[in-house]
């Protein structure tokens, strides 16, 4: 069984994600960053960094969503969430490393750094819709960090029209749909 900690609207919207494109049985497990969950101790036994998301395999901790969603993709290959040759899947691991060592730290060193690092992935997307060409967890990845830019950066779609193309591409994904709801349900803070 998996288990899957997650805090709602956080990175792990992702893991959540593709464990609903996966379809596989999973737990979710919502975490209260306000409250502070990721350090209790309970918690920091299974991930001492104290961070979500966290991916329980068999009782076994993984953690960061590029890792989660790596494992995801190869682990249910039926989901079709990963290129078959090892090219394809370089592309998604480079695509993956982009968003989190570009994308992901770019709203904390300010809004107008955020809009320009938004820019340059705008360009990389392109006009082909998926970031590989096919869906892939990549585009889970790079929605979610999107996603996030377009709630707090407000961000005008002429500016963004690749990535406002992706986004609402991942918002018909019925998996997309029921994380939001689930994640709505559990009371995003």
């Amino acid at each position: 069984m998996l288990t899957l900690y997650y805090a709602p609207g956080s990175s792990s919207m992702a893991p959540h994600i593709a464990l609903h494109e996966i379809g596989a049985p999973f737990e979710a497990r919502c975490m209260s960053l306000k409250n502070k969950q990721q350090r209790e101790p309970g918690y920091l036994a299974l991930n001492p960094e104290g961070k979500v998301p966290l991916l329980l395999i068999g009782g076994r901790p993984l953690t960061e969503v590029a890792g989660i969603l790596f494992y995801l993709a190869r682990r249910f290959p039926e989901a079709r969430l990963m290129p078959e040759d090892a090219e394809g899947q370089a592309q998604v691991v480079s695509w993956m490393s982009y968003v989190a060592s570009t994308l992901h730290p770019a709203r904390r060193i300010s809004v107008d750094h955020a809009r320009q690092v938004f820019l340059q992935a705008d360009k990389k997307l392109g006009h082909g819709g998926w970031a590989l060409g096919d869906y892939s967890v990549a585009d889970i990845h790079l929605f979610r960090l999107f996603w996030r830019f377009v709630g707090y950066a407000e961000p005008d779609p002429k500016d963004y029209p690749n990535l406002f193309a992706h986004h609402a591409l991942m918002m018909a994904r019925p998996a997309v749909q029921r994380t939001l709801a689930d994640e709505a349900a559990s009371g995003a803070e």
